[in-house]
């Protein structure tokens, strides 16, 4: 049997907030085409960004208390993948 993503309780409140992030995306397009004023436009980019980097972190904390967890739990060489797996993905999310 597969392991269920960490995220698997809250996958309906996931979808919900990237579909927000799906509509301002949306909405940006919007504003490109009715040559919105550039301010604007960028203040509407950083509340998209900011939704994105807010649905990624949340993943990242169920990632870290479910899979990481388990694996650690579990101990052996899957316990320094998912550990260096994670680190990694933390250092993405801090460079973007």
């Amino acid at each position: 049997m597969a392991m269920q993503p960490g995220y698997a309780d809250d996958k309906s409140a996931h979808l919900k907030r990237l579909r927000r992030v799906e509509g301002q995306v949306r909405g940006l397009q919007r504003m490109v085409e009715s040559d919105d004023y550039c301010i604007d436009v960028l203040t509407q980019v950083s509340a998209a960004t900011r939704a994105l980097e807010s649905f990624a972190l949340a993943l990242l904390e169920e990632h870290l208390a479910h899979c990481v967890a388990d694996a650690v739990r579990q101990g052996g060489e899957e316990s320094d993948t998912k550990v260096k797996e994670a680190s990694a993905a933390i250092a993405r999310l801090v460079r973007s």
